[in-house]
């Protein structure tokens, strides 16, 4: 089975839906099974890992930037399968050094995310990790925020994107690599 065979695969068997959490109405996809099978997870972050290289293997990015919090846990390991450094974008006031900010409208209110103004430095160039694009709002924000920091955001890999949400449109002309389609 190949890369995306694979990844598709686990993602299929282990990520479970809970239908009504945090709210009603609201169908949670819960990665955590996944997290727990050494294989699945395995599976997930090589084919993450793809968006930031070329046709021919080779690494094209500079950092990997994931977005609090379940961002973390895929961008990390995507960061060692490139040989490149992780750099976290976390939520506002948690970050110990001088920063840059975004605020941004989520579908139910605002939020603020924050990136080391030295996490990405000038002409770098950055893959976004994340484990869901919905709106597109933190892709958005977090690519100003490696903007601000004067690095080139050239790609977006997430588990999952949800497609009935806009967020393609909003993340812009960015290549986004989704490995399920919801």
């Amino acid at each position: 089975m190949d890369r995306s065979g694979a990844a598709a695969d686990a993602l299929a068997r282990l990520v479970l839906d809970v239908p009504d959490f945090p709210e009603p109405g609201i169908v949670f996809k819960d990665i955590t099974p996944l997290l727990g099978d050494p294989a699945g997870f395995a599976a997930v972050v090589d084919a993450l890992a793809a968006a930031g290289r070329d046709a021919d293997g080779t690494v094209v990015v500079d950092k990997v930037v994931g977005m609090e919090a379940r961002g973390f846990i895929f961008a990390a390991p995507v960061a060692i399968a490139l040989g490149v450094g992780f750099v976290p974008v976390r939520k506002a006031g948690k970050l110990p050094r001088e920063t840059y900010a975004v605020s941004y409208e989520l579908e139910y209110g605002e939020a603020t995310l924050e990136l080391h103004r030295d996490g990405v430095a000038p002409g770098e160039r950055v893959l976004l990790v994340d484990d869901v694009l919905a709106t597109g709002g933190t892709v958005a924000a977090t690519r100003d925020l490696v903007a601000a920091c004067g690095g080139e955001t050239v790609g977006v890999a997430v588990l999952m994107e949800l497609s009935f949400l806009p967020g393609r449109e909003t993340a812009g002309d960015i290549p986004i690599t989704a490995l399920a389609v919801i």
